[in-house]
């Protein structure tokens, strides 16, 4: 296998990163014994922990029983990264393009520093300077051809060798003796080894196509890692620009009106820069900061993108609520920062040749609205889970993230899907009817159609009627009132709150179409019809 085609790649590698980030939140040092838990296993140890027998993998009782004075602290992801962060900032000083794997490891491409530094060792050799400079010790660099060798090479080198180089097209020969445990996919390597190939090598001695054949795609991946053609690009981090702005007032203001004329100077400076950047913001997050101390946050999303405008409207209705633009605050404002929490390029929002893009006219009257009315006086539906449609419902203020009341990917038991899914999808209502409308149900002979506590019906439905009706038998063709019915499905029984006698309900449920092709939800409760919504 040879390198070509292959990307050179150089990954950083600084042991024990969990022990050494929490060592250092914790006010300790690396060399002491040092393991760092997590769910009750050892995930990390110092050099002095493993010295007394202290393994990844142990409880930390047996931990502890090993090295007595063992250090015991609590694994914190976060922490780690932030942790590590500062490291990449210190390489990106020197050399662009640095990508993080994961905490305590990083990789860039091999090609730009070695042709900078001279050669692919001595550019190694700057870097770990670099970090030595930067106070992290002991970091390892490994150089091969793509990542995964390159992790390999930097984790067999030695803390004298601290620079492992695998030559270009070697990848298959220096990964040929390692475990296949280094592939990190516990259930392929257990099968491995119960097959009896124990070796990256074994494992790529396999043809490419019985491999995918038998294990999958997961499987064809790891093969390639094996083979040594990982051909995974490296990708620098695109560090964020600094985008937040902040207005302090001094002294503290208590009008909504003068907050609003102060924070139009700094949104018309982050829309300037979100343009210079080729961005605008989708989702702009408001903190304001009061005088009694409190931080008072709101998450704020545009149906388009934020202008200057749009956001001094955001800052006033959070500080406003209910009251008028010139309503007094019950604490005086300190500071107000707009953090964009959604930056995306402006082509991903831009309308297409012949349209697409939401309509800019309806945008500007509805905002118009809600400016003069109140954040809430201008609602969109958004639909979500429910037994019924009315309840499935939510309204959401125009802008507003459209999150529905109930999860719609919730199991509701009783809720409608139809009884023949291609006459009768599951599809919601155009029309819901805020009071729902009285009616009456009749069968072929006249009388009103009821039904058992078992879901028998006294007769099959034929025609309704709607509004306030004063006898049980009527003749159907008689009356321009009647909506004869072509096709029905249900009934669908659902008892809401049996477990209340007070407020126990039993309804039957019903879907109706009539000669016009139209489609009604109809209920019955005791006895009861009621038109509930429908379908056009």
């Amino acid at each position: 296998m040879s390198g070509r085609g292959l990307t050179r790649s150089m990954v950083i590698w600084v042991p024990d990163w969990p022990v050494v980030a929490a060592a250092g939140a914790s006010g300790r040092v690396a060399e002491e014994p040092i393991a760092v838990l997590e769910k009750g296993k050892v995930l990390a140890t110092s050099a002095a922990a493993r010295a007394e027998g202290v393994r990844r993998g142990q409880r930390a009782r047996d931990a502890q029983s090993r090295c007595p004075e063992l250090v015991v602290l609590k694994y914190d992801p976060v922490l780690d990264a932030r942790a590590f962060d500062p490291v990449i900032s210190c390489l990106e000083a020197i050399t662009p393009g640095v990508q993080m794997i994961r905490p305590g490891m990083c990789a860039l491409k091999a090609r730009g520093p070695a042709r900078f530094y001279g050669s692919e060792e001595a550019a190694a050799e700057k870097l770990l300077d670099r970090l030595e400079t930067y106070d992290v010790q002991g970091s390892r660099i490994g150089i091969a051809d793509g990542p995964f060798a390159a992790e390999q090479a930097a984790r067999v080198s030695s803390a004298r060798t601290r620079v492992h180089v695998v030559p270009p097209g070697g990848s298959p020969e220096f990964l040929a003796p390692l475990s296949v445990d280094l592939l990190e996919q516990p259930a392929l390597t257990d099968l491995l080894r119960r097959l009896g190939l124990r070796s990256l090598g074994a494992f790529a001695g396999l043809s490419g196509s019985e491999v995918l054949t038998r294990f999958g795609p997961d499987g064809a991946f790891a093969h390639r890692l094996a083979r040594g053609a990982d051909d995974r690009p490296v990708t620098g981090r695109e560090i964020p620009p600094e985008l937040t702005r902040t207005v302090d007032f001094e002294p503290a203001v208590d009008r909504v009106d003068q907050v609003a004329f102060a924070v139009r100077s700094a949104a018309d400076e982050l829309v300037v820069r979100l343009t210079e950047l080729g961005l605008v913001c989708t989702t702009l997050r408001v903190e304001v900061g009061t005088e009694s101390g409190r931080v008072h946050e709101r998450e704020w999303l545009h149906p388009r993108w934020f202008t200057a405008a749009d956001v001094v409207d955001r800052v006033r209705w959070q500080l406003q609520g209910s009251g008028t633009a010139t309503s007094e605050l019950t604490s005086p404002v300190v500071r107000v920062r707009l953090v964009p929490g959604q930056a995306d390029p402006v082509g991903a929002h831009a309308d297409g040749l012949w349209g697409g893009g939401p309509d800019e006219r309806i945008h500007r009257a509805l905002s118009r609205v809600q400016s003069m009315l109140g954040h809430g006086a201008v609602v969109s539906v958004v639909i979500g889970g429910g037994r019924g449609f009315a309840e499935r419902q939510t309204l959401v203020p125009w802008g507003d993230p459209p999150v529905p009341a109930r999860p719609p990917d919730q199991p509701w038991p009783g809720a409608i899907t139809g009884a023949d899914p291609k006459r009768w999808p599951t599809l919601a209502p155009t029309t819901i009817f805020p009071e729902p409308i009285p009616a009456k149900v009749f069968a072929a002979d006249g009388t009103l159609v009821s039904v058992t506590a078992r879901g028998e019906l006294s007769g099959a439905p034929v025609a309704f009627t709607l509004g306030p009706s004063d006898g049980a038998r009527v003749q159907v063709a008689d009356s321009n009132k009647i909506h004869p019915i072509s096709s029905w499905a249900g009934p669908w029984l659902t008892t809401d709150r049996w477990w209340d006698p007070a407020t126990e309900s039993r309804q039957a449920r019903f879907q109706f179409q009539t000669a016009d092709t139209r489609a009604w939800l109809f209920t019955l409760t005791q006895n009861n019809w009621r038109a509930q919504a429908t379908y056009d």
